[in-house]
Protein backbone atom coordinates (compact mmCIF):
# COMPACT_ATOMS: atom_id res chain seq x y z
CA UNK A 1 0.00 0.00 0.00
CA UNK A 2 1.60 3.13 -0.77
CA UNK A 3 1.22 6.35 1.27
CA UNK A 4 -1.54 8.10 -0.79
CA UNK A 5 -3.86 5.35 -0.52
CA UNK A 6 -2.54 5.00 3.07
CA UNK A 7 -3.97 8.61 3.57
CA UNK A 8 -6.92 8.05 2.07
CA UNK A 9 -7.85 5.32 3.90
CA UNK A 10 -7.06 7.03 6.99
CA UNK A 11 -9.21 10.04 6.18
CA UNK A 12 -12.34 7.78 5.75
CA UNK A 13 -11.19 5.68 9.13
CA UNK A 14 -11.65 9.13 10.53
CA UNK A 15 -14.83 10.15 8.93
CA UNK A 16 -16.52 6.43 9.78
CA UNK A 17 -15.21 7.76 13.55
CA UNK A 18 -16.67 11.35 13.19
CA UNK A 19 -20.05 9.82 11.75
CA UNK A 20 -20.74 7.16 14.93
CA UNK A 21 -19.25 10.28 17.60
CA UNK A 22 -22.39 11.84 16.40
CA UNK A 23 -24.72 8.74 16.33
CA UNK A 24 -23.90 8.48 19.95
CA UNK A 25 -24.59 12.17 20.77
CA UNK A 26 -28.24 11.33 19.12
CA UNK A 27 -28.68 7.79 21.04
CA UNK A 28 -31.18 9.49 23.86
CA UNK A 29 -33.88 7.47 25.28
CA UNK A 30 -36.92 9.40 25.29
CA UNK A 31 -40.05 7.86 27.13
CA UNK A 32 -43.22 7.26 24.78
CA UNK A 33 -41.28 8.17 21.70
CA UNK A 34 -37.54 6.01 21.45
CA UNK A 35 -38.75 2.52 20.82
CA UNK A 36 -37.17 -0.56 22.84
CA UNK A 37 -36.53 -3.32 20.37
CA UNK A 38 -36.49 -6.73 21.60
CA UNK A 39 -32.67 -7.27 19.23
CA UNK A 40 -30.30 -5.90 17.40
CA UNK A 41 -27.05 -5.14 15.91
CA UNK A 42 -24.48 -3.27 18.89
CA UNK A 43 -21.79 -1.99 16.97
CA UNK A 44 -19.72 1.34 16.23
CA UNK A 45 -17.04 2.84 14.66
CA UNK A 46 -14.89 -0.52 14.88
CA UNK A 47 -16.58 -3.13 13.56
CA UNK A 48 -17.47 -0.01 10.35
CA UNK A 49 -13.94 0.81 9.86
CA UNK A 50 -13.43 -3.17 10.06
CA UNK A 51 -15.77 -4.07 7.18
CA UNK A 52 -14.55 -1.01 4.64
CA UNK A 53 -10.90 -1.70 4.97
CA UNK A 54 -11.22 -5.75 4.26
CA UNK A 55 -13.45 -3.94 1.50
CA UNK A 56 -11.34 -1.86 0.09
CA UNK A 57 -8.49 -4.36 0.34
CA UNK A 58 -10.94 -6.25 -2.89
CA UNK A 59 -11.01 -9.51 -1.42
CA UNK A 60 -14.93 -10.78 -1.10
CA UNK A 61 -14.14 -14.41 -0.83
CA UNK A 62 -13.27 -16.13 2.39
CA UNK A 63 -9.76 -15.34 3.39
CA UNK A 64 -7.44 -14.16 6.10
CA UNK A 65 -10.28 -12.82 7.52
CA UNK A 66 -13.02 -15.36 7.68
CA UNK A 67 -10.06 -18.11 9.29
CA UNK A 68 -9.16 -15.87 11.59
CA UNK A 69 -12.92 -15.37 12.98
CA UNK A 70 -13.11 -19.21 12.43
CA UNK A 71 -10.25 -19.85 14.89
CA UNK A 72 -11.53 -17.59 17.45
CA UNK A 73 -14.47 -18.81 17.69
CA UNK A 74 -13.16 -22.45 17.68
CA UNK A 75 -11.36 -21.72 20.36
CA UNK A 76 -13.36 -20.04 23.05
CA UNK A 77 -16.33 -22.91 22.40
CA UNK A 78 -13.68 -25.58 22.69
CA UNK A 79 -13.15 -27.09 19.76
CA UNK A 80 -10.69 -27.62 16.64
CA UNK A 81 -12.20 -26.64 13.74
CA UNK A 82 -14.82 -24.01 12.52
CA UNK A 83 -16.13 -22.99 9.46
CA UNK A 84 -18.06 -19.56 8.59
CA UNK A 85 -20.98 -19.31 6.90
CA UNK A 86 -23.82 -17.08 5.52
CA UNK A 87 -26.68 -17.94 7.89
CA UNK A 88 -27.30 -19.85 10.85
CA UNK A 89 -30.32 -21.48 9.31
CA UNK A 90 -27.12 -22.86 6.48
CA UNK A 91 -25.02 -23.60 9.40
CA UNK A 92 -27.49 -26.19 10.25
CA UNK A 93 -28.14 -27.32 6.67
CA UNK A 94 -24.72 -28.20 6.33
CA UNK A 95 -24.30 -29.72 9.48
CA UNK A 96 -27.56 -32.07 8.94
CA UNK A 97 -26.38 -32.73 5.48
CA UNK A 98 -22.83 -33.79 6.36
CA UNK A 99 -24.21 -37.10 8.17
CA UNK A 100 -25.09 -38.27 4.48
CA UNK A 101 -22.29 -37.70 3.28
CA UNK A 102 -20.28 -40.89 1.46
CA UNK A 103 -17.01 -39.94 3.45
CA UNK A 104 -18.42 -39.62 6.88
CA UNK A 105 -17.66 -42.61 8.52
CA UNK A 106 -21.37 -43.30 10.49
CA UNK A 107 -22.81 -42.13 7.12
CA UNK A 108 -27.14 -42.02 8.10
CA UNK A 109 -29.46 -42.90 5.33
CA UNK A 110 -33.13 -41.90 4.02
CA UNK A 111 -35.56 -42.66 6.55
CA UNK A 112 -33.26 -42.41 9.88
CA UNK A 113 -34.97 -40.92 13.03
CA UNK A 114 -33.01 -37.92 14.52
CA UNK A 115 -34.73 -36.33 17.91
CA UNK A 116 -35.80 -32.77 17.90
CA UNK A 117 -37.55 -30.86 20.03
CA UNK A 118 -41.00 -29.68 18.60
CA UNK A 119 -40.64 -26.45 19.97
CA UNK A 120 -38.31 -25.17 17.44
CA UNK A 121 -37.19 -22.74 15.03
CA UNK A 122 -37.98 -24.08 11.65
CA UNK A 123 -34.40 -24.13 10.24
CA UNK A 124 -33.71 -26.67 12.53
CA UNK A 125 -36.36 -28.61 11.47
CA UNK A 126 -35.92 -28.02 7.90
CA UNK A 127 -32.63 -30.26 7.39
CA UNK A 128 -33.95 -33.07 8.55
CA UNK A 129 -37.07 -33.12 6.15
CA UNK A 130 -34.94 -31.83 3.06
CA UNK A 131 -32.67 -34.56 3.76
CA UNK A 132 -35.04 -36.93 4.31
CA UNK A 133 -34.79 -38.14 7.64
CA UNK A 134 -37.46 -38.77 9.80
CA UNK A 135 -37.89 -36.31 12.57
CA UNK A 136 -38.82 -37.41 16.42
CA UNK A 137 -40.57 -34.72 18.23
CA UNK A 138 -40.47 -34.65 22.20
CA UNK A 139 -41.86 -32.20 24.17
CA UNK A 140 -40.18 -29.35 25.97
CA UNK A 141 -40.77 -28.51 29.81
CA UNK A 142 -42.29 -24.87 30.96
CA UNK A 143 -39.47 -22.56 31.97
CA UNK A 144 -36.82 -23.77 30.27
CA UNK A 145 -38.26 -24.60 27.10
CA UNK A 146 -35.54 -27.67 26.10
CA UNK A 147 -36.49 -31.44 26.54
CA UNK A 148 -36.23 -33.46 29.66
CA UNK A 149 -33.56 -35.84 29.42
CA UNK A 150 -36.49 -38.87 29.87
CA UNK A 151 -38.31 -37.74 27.49
CA UNK A 152 -35.38 -37.76 25.19
CA UNK A 153 -34.94 -41.46 26.61
CA UNK A 154 -38.28 -42.98 25.59
CA UNK A 155 -38.23 -41.32 22.00
CA UNK A 156 -34.88 -43.36 21.43
CA UNK A 157 -36.20 -46.78 18.89
CA UNK A 158 -33.82 -49.03 17.06
CA UNK A 159 -34.11 -46.33 14.12
CA UNK A 160 -32.57 -43.36 16.17
CA UNK A 161 -29.31 -42.59 14.33
CA UNK A 162 -28.89 -38.94 15.70
CA UNK A 163 -30.33 -36.12 18.78
CA UNK A 164 -30.12 -32.02 17.18
CA UNK A 165 -30.18 -30.85 20.45
CA UNK A 166 -31.22 -26.58 20.75
CA UNK A 167 -30.11 -24.63 23.33
CA UNK A 168 -33.33 -23.17 23.55
CA UNK A 169 -32.78 -19.00 23.93
CA UNK A 170 -29.16 -19.85 25.38
CA UNK A 171 -30.76 -21.93 28.07
CA UNK A 172 -28.27 -25.05 28.01
CA UNK A 173 -29.73 -28.34 28.02
CA UNK A 174 -28.05 -31.52 30.30
CA UNK A 175 -25.26 -31.86 28.08
CA UNK A 176 -23.17 -34.91 30.08
CA UNK A 177 -26.50 -36.59 30.17
CA UNK A 178 -27.23 -36.47 26.76
CA UNK A 179 -23.20 -37.22 25.63
CA UNK A 180 -23.81 -40.56 27.83
CA UNK A 181 -27.06 -40.92 26.12
CA UNK A 182 -25.69 -40.66 22.52
CA UNK A 183 -22.29 -42.79 23.69
CA UNK A 184 -24.63 -45.55 25.71
CA UNK A 185 -26.87 -45.87 22.67
CA UNK A 186 -23.99 -45.39 20.25
CA UNK A 187 -26.15 -42.33 18.13
CA UNK A 188 -24.97 -38.65 17.04
CA UNK A 189 -24.90 -35.94 19.37
CA UNK A 190 -25.13 -32.05 17.13
CA UNK A 191 -25.62 -28.88 18.90
CA UNK A 192 -27.53 -26.48 17.60
CA UNK A 193 -26.23 -23.72 19.82
CA UNK A 194 -27.46 -20.78 17.89
CA UNK A 195 -28.80 -18.61 20.18
CA UNK A 196 -26.18 -20.28 23.24
CA UNK A 197 -22.83 -18.30 22.24
CA UNK A 198 -21.68 -17.83 26.07
CA UNK A 199 -23.83 -20.08 27.60
CA UNK A 200 -22.19 -23.39 29.66
CA UNK A 201 -22.66 -26.25 31.13
CA UNK A 202 -20.47 -27.53 34.17
CA UNK A 203 -17.94 -25.16 33.05
CA UNK A 204 -17.88 -26.39 29.37
CA UNK A 205 -18.90 -24.33 26.27
CA UNK A 206 -22.23 -25.30 24.81
CA UNK A 207 -21.33 -26.44 21.33
CA UNK A 208 -18.03 -28.38 22.65
CA UNK A 209 -20.37 -31.73 23.73
CA UNK A 210 -21.61 -32.66 20.45
CA UNK A 211 -19.87 -34.05 17.06
CA UNK A 212 -20.66 -30.73 15.22
CA UNK A 213 -22.23 -27.50 16.40
CA UNK A 214 -24.21 -24.82 14.98
CA UNK A 215 -24.19 -20.69 15.33
CA UNK A 216 -25.73 -17.90 14.15
CA UNK A 217 -24.75 -14.07 13.00
CA UNK A 218 -28.12 -13.11 12.68
CA UNK A 219 -28.52 -9.09 14.38
CA UNK A 220 -30.89 -10.48 16.61
CA UNK A 221 -28.41 -12.90 18.13
CA UNK A 222 -25.15 -12.53 20.80
CA UNK A 223 -22.41 -11.10 18.35
CA UNK A 224 -23.86 -10.41 14.45
CA UNK A 225 -21.78 -9.84 10.62
CA UNK A 226 -25.18 -8.64 9.73
CA UNK A 227 -25.60 -12.03 8.53
CA UNK A 228 -23.65 -14.79 9.31
CA UNK A 229 -23.63 -18.70 10.69
CA UNK A 230 -20.62 -21.08 11.65
CA UNK A 231 -20.42 -25.16 11.97
CA UNK A 232 -17.96 -26.21 14.16
CA UNK A 233 -16.12 -29.50 14.37
CA UNK A 234 -13.48 -31.86 16.25
CA UNK A 235 -12.66 -33.79 13.03
CA UNK A 236 -10.27 -32.87 9.81
CA UNK A 237 -12.80 -34.98 7.86
CA UNK A 238 -15.72 -33.43 9.15
CA UNK A 239 -14.95 -30.21 8.47
CA UNK A 240 -13.97 -30.68 4.81
CA UNK A 241 -17.34 -32.07 4.41
CA UNK A 242 -18.49 -29.32 5.38
CA UNK A 243 -16.05 -26.78 3.66
CA UNK A 244 -17.12 -28.90 0.42
CA UNK A 245 -21.20 -28.91 0.86
CA UNK A 246 -20.74 -25.22 1.77
CA UNK A 247 -18.75 -24.51 -1.74
CA UNK A 248 -20.58 -25.47 -4.61
CA UNK A 249 -19.63 -29.45 -3.58
CA UNK A 250 -16.07 -29.08 -4.62
CA UNK A 251 -13.22 -31.99 -3.46
CA UNK A 252 -10.58 -29.17 -3.24
CA UNK A 253 -9.82 -28.51 0.64
CA UNK A 254 -6.97 -25.37 -0.49
CA UNK A 255 -7.40 -22.43 1.66
CA UNK A 256 -7.38 -19.37 0.26
CA UNK A 257 -3.63 -18.35 0.47
CA UNK A 258 -2.44 -21.90 -1.24
CA UNK A 259 0.91 -21.17 -2.69
CA UNK A 260 1.51 -24.28 -4.31
CA UNK A 261 0.47 -24.76 -8.07
CA UNK A 262 0.03 -28.46 -7.03
CA UNK A 263 -2.11 -27.56 -4.63
CA UNK A 264 -2.28 -28.47 -0.62
CA UNK A 265 -2.58 -32.50 -1.73
CA UNK A 266 0.33 -32.23 -4.03
CA UNK A 267 -1.48 -34.22 -7.16
CA UNK A 268 -3.86 -31.00 -7.78
CA UNK A 269 -3.51 -32.52 -11.29
CA UNK A 270 -2.64 -36.07 -10.54
CA UNK A 271 -6.21 -37.58 -9.31
CA UNK A 272 -8.11 -40.15 -11.75
CA UNK A 273 -11.22 -40.19 -11.38
CA UNK A 274 -13.99 -42.48 -13.20
CA UNK A 275 -15.66 -40.20 -15.68
CA UNK A 276 -13.21 -37.50 -15.61
CA UNK A 277 -9.79 -37.87 -17.67
CA UNK A 278 -6.53 -38.55 -15.83
CA UNK A 279 -5.37 -34.81 -14.77
CA UNK A 280 -8.46 -33.28 -14.50
CA UNK A 281 -8.15 -30.30 -12.30
CA UNK A 282 -8.94 -31.12 -8.86
CA UNK A 283 -10.38 -27.20 -7.96
CA UNK A 284 -13.00 -28.50 -10.51
CA UNK A 285 -13.59 -31.50 -9.27
CA UNK A 286 -17.12 -32.46 -6.84
CA UNK A 287 -17.52 -35.30 -4.37
CA UNK A 288 -20.78 -33.73 -2.92
CA UNK A 289 -23.82 -32.22 -4.05
CA UNK A 290 -23.46 -29.04 -2.57
CA UNK A 291 -23.98 -25.59 -1.90
CA UNK A 292 -22.61 -21.68 -2.18
CA UNK A 293 -23.14 -20.42 1.77
CA UNK A 294 -20.21 -18.64 2.11
CA UNK A 295 -20.51 -15.13 3.79
CA UNK A 296 -18.28 -12.39 2.56
CA UNK A 297 -15.08 -11.86 3.80
CA UNK A 298 -15.62 -8.26 5.25
CA UNK A 299 -18.87 -9.67 7.25
CA UNK A 300 -15.69 -11.93 8.93
CA UNK A 301 -13.42 -8.37 9.64
CA UNK A 302 -16.85 -7.20 11.03
CA UNK A 303 -17.36 -10.03 12.71
CA UNK A 304 -13.99 -10.31 14.91
CA UNK A 305 -14.35 -6.82 16.23
CA UNK A 306 -17.85 -8.05 17.23
CA UNK A 307 -16.18 -11.44 18.86
CA UNK A 308 -14.08 -8.88 20.95
CA UNK A 309 -16.74 -7.30 22.57
CA UNK A 310 -18.04 -10.68 23.24
CA UNK A 311 -17.61 -10.94 27.10
CA UNK A 312 -18.55 -7.45 27.46
CA UNK A 313 -21.79 -8.32 25.70
CA UNK A 314 -22.28 -11.82 27.81
CA UNK A 315 -22.18 -9.63 31.02
CA UNK A 316 -24.61 -7.38 29.83
CA UNK A 317 -27.21 -9.78 28.92
CA UNK A 318 -26.62 -11.39 32.28
CA UNK A 319 -26.71 -8.59 34.11
CA UNK A 320 -30.36 -7.41 32.19
CA UNK A 321 -31.77 -11.04 32.66
CA UNK A 322 -31.14 -11.15 36.36
CA UNK A 323 -33.17 -7.30 36.52
CA UNK A 324 -35.67 -8.87 34.87
CA UNK A 325 -36.07 -12.06 37.01
CA UNK A 326 -35.78 -9.89 40.02
CA UNK A 327 -38.66 -7.97 38.55
CA UNK A 328 -41.08 -10.84 37.50
CA UNK A 329 -40.88 -12.59 40.88
CA UNK A 330 -43.03 -10.72 42.56
CA UNK A 331 -45.89 -11.74 39.88
CA UNK A 332 -45.61 -15.50 39.42
CA UNK A 333 -49.09 -15.97 40.02
CA UNK A 334 -49.59 -14.97 36.57
CA UNK A 335 -46.43 -16.20 34.65
CA UNK A 336 -44.19 -19.23 34.39
CA UNK A 337 -40.82 -17.42 35.03
CA UNK A 338 -37.82 -18.76 32.71
CA UNK A 339 -35.42 -21.38 34.51
CA UNK A 340 -32.61 -23.10 34.28
CA UNK A 341 -31.17 -26.81 35.48
CA UNK A 342 -28.73 -27.19 38.03
CA UNK A 343 -25.04 -26.99 36.67
CA UNK A 344 -26.01 -24.68 33.93
CA UNK A 345 -24.88 -21.14 33.19
CA UNK A 346 -26.94 -19.60 30.44
CA UNK A 347 -26.31 -16.03 28.41
CA UNK A 348 -29.93 -16.09 27.75
CA UNK A 349 -31.24 -14.68 23.88
CA UNK A 350 -34.19 -13.00 25.21
CA UNK A 351 -36.90 -12.87 28.63
CA UNK A 352 -39.06 -15.58 27.69
CA UNK A 353 -42.72 -15.53 30.03
CA UNK A 354 -45.55 -17.76 29.90
CA UNK A 355 -48.72 -17.01 31.07
CA UNK A 356 -50.73 -19.38 33.38
CA UNK A 357 -53.42 -20.86 32.84
CA UNK A 358 -56.32 -19.13 34.93
CA UNK A 359 -54.36 -15.48 34.81
CA UNK A 360 -56.75 -12.72 34.01
CA UNK A 361 -55.30 -12.00 30.91
CA UNK A 362 -54.56 -13.25 27.57
CA UNK A 363 -50.99 -13.00 26.12
CA UNK A 364 -52.40 -11.24 23.25
CA UNK A 365 -53.57 -8.78 25.22
CA UNK A 366 -50.49 -7.95 27.36
CA UNK A 367 -47.91 -8.34 24.10
CA UNK A 368 -50.22 -5.65 22.07
CA UNK A 369 -50.03 -3.30 25.09
CA UNK A 370 -46.74 -3.83 25.08
CA UNK A 371 -45.78 -3.11 21.19
CA UNK A 372 -48.70 -0.14 22.30
CA UNK A 373 -46.41 1.37 24.53
CA UNK A 374 -43.11 0.77 21.63
CA UNK A 375 -42.02 -2.25 23.93
CA UNK A 376 -41.10 -4.76 21.32
CA UNK A 377 -42.45 -8.54 21.74
CA UNK A 378 -42.03 -11.56 19.83
CA UNK A 379 -43.43 -15.43 20.54
CA UNK A 380 -41.00 -18.22 21.00
CA UNK A 381 -40.42 -18.96 17.26
CA UNK A 382 -42.83 -21.42 15.73
CA UNK A 383 -44.07 -22.75 19.07
CA UNK A 384 -45.09 -26.52 18.85
CA UNK A 385 -43.85 -27.00 14.65
CA UNK A 386 -46.12 -29.55 14.09
CA UNK A 387 -49.32 -26.79 14.00
CA UNK A 388 -47.26 -24.30 11.19
CA UNK A 389 -49.02 -24.85 8.27
CA UNK A 390 -45.80 -26.32 6.56
CA UNK A 391 -45.82 -29.15 8.20
CA UNK A 392 -48.75 -30.71 7.83
CA UNK A 393 -48.23 -34.11 6.37
CA UNK A 394 -44.58 -34.33 6.96
CA UNK A 395 -42.94 -37.46 7.71
CA UNK A 396 -42.50 -37.75 11.28
CA UNK A 397 -42.75 -39.57 14.45
CA UNK A 398 -43.82 -37.99 17.65
CA UNK A 399 -42.94 -39.57 21.02
CA UNK A 400 -45.40 -39.14 23.70
CA UNK A 401 -47.46 -35.83 24.15
CA UNK A 402 -46.35 -32.22 23.05
CA UNK A 403 -48.80 -30.43 25.30
CA UNK A 404 -45.98 -27.92 26.75
CA UNK A 405 -45.05 -27.07 23.14
CA UNK A 406 -48.73 -26.59 22.86
CA UNK A 407 -48.59 -23.96 25.63
CA UNK A 408 -46.07 -22.43 24.17
CA UNK A 409 -47.94 -21.74 20.95
CA UNK A 410 -50.63 -20.65 22.71
CA UNK A 411 -49.12 -18.47 25.78
CA UNK A 412 -45.71 -17.83 25.69
CA UNK A 413 -44.02 -14.59 24.23
CA UNK A 414 -40.60 -12.80 25.30
CA UNK A 415 -38.59 -9.45 25.82
CA UNK A 416 -35.43 -8.20 24.86
CA UNK A 417 -33.01 -8.71 27.21
CA UNK A 418 -29.88 -7.53 24.81
CA UNK A 419 -27.00 -5.00 25.73
CA UNK A 420 -28.39 -1.84 24.30
CA UNK A 421 -31.35 -2.38 26.59
CA UNK A 422 -29.64 0.03 29.76
CA UNK A 423 -30.78 1.52 32.49
CA UNK A 424 -33.43 4.17 31.20
CA UNK A 425 -35.06 1.50 28.91
CA UNK A 426 -35.63 -1.25 31.76
CA UNK A 427 -36.63 1.10 34.46
CA UNK A 428 -39.19 2.09 31.07
CA UNK A 429 -40.03 -1.55 30.53
CA UNK A 430 -40.51 -1.93 34.33
CA UNK A 431 -42.99 0.89 34.39
CA UNK A 432 -44.87 -0.15 31.55
CA UNK A 433 -45.20 -3.72 32.89
CA UNK A 434 -46.63 -2.34 36.12
CA UNK A 435 -49.13 -0.40 34.99
CA UNK A 436 -50.14 -3.47 33.41
CA UNK A 437 -49.92 -6.05 35.90
CA UNK A 438 -50.84 -4.44 38.99
CA UNK A 439 -54.06 -3.48 36.96
CA UNK A 440 -54.51 -7.82 36.53
CA UNK A 441 -52.39 -8.79 40.24
CA UNK A 442 -54.95 -11.57 42.45
CA UNK A 443 -53.16 -10.59 45.57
Amino acid sequence: MDIEEERLRESIKNSVMGLFRLKKQKDVFVKGSSRVQYAGAVFDDKESWAFINSFLDGWFGTGKKAELFENMLAEFIGMKHGMVTNSGSSANLLAISALKSKQFESKLNDGDEIIVCANSFPTTVNPLIQNNFKPVFVDCELGTYNPSIESIKEAISSKTKAIFIVHTLGNPNDMVALKEIAEDKKILLIEDACDALGSSFKGKRCGSFGIMSTYSFYPAHHITMGEGGAVLSNSLNMDRILRSLRDWGRACYCKHNEKKSNGACGRRFDFKFKNLPYGYDHKYVYSHIGYNLKPLEFQCAFGIEQFKKLPQFIEQRKRNFDIMQSFFKKYEDLFVLPKSIPDAEPCWFAYPLTIKEGSPFKRLDIIKYLEKNLIQTRLLFSGNVLRQPAYEGINHRVSGNLKNSDIVTERTFFIGIYPTINKERISYMQEVLTKFLEKHAKR
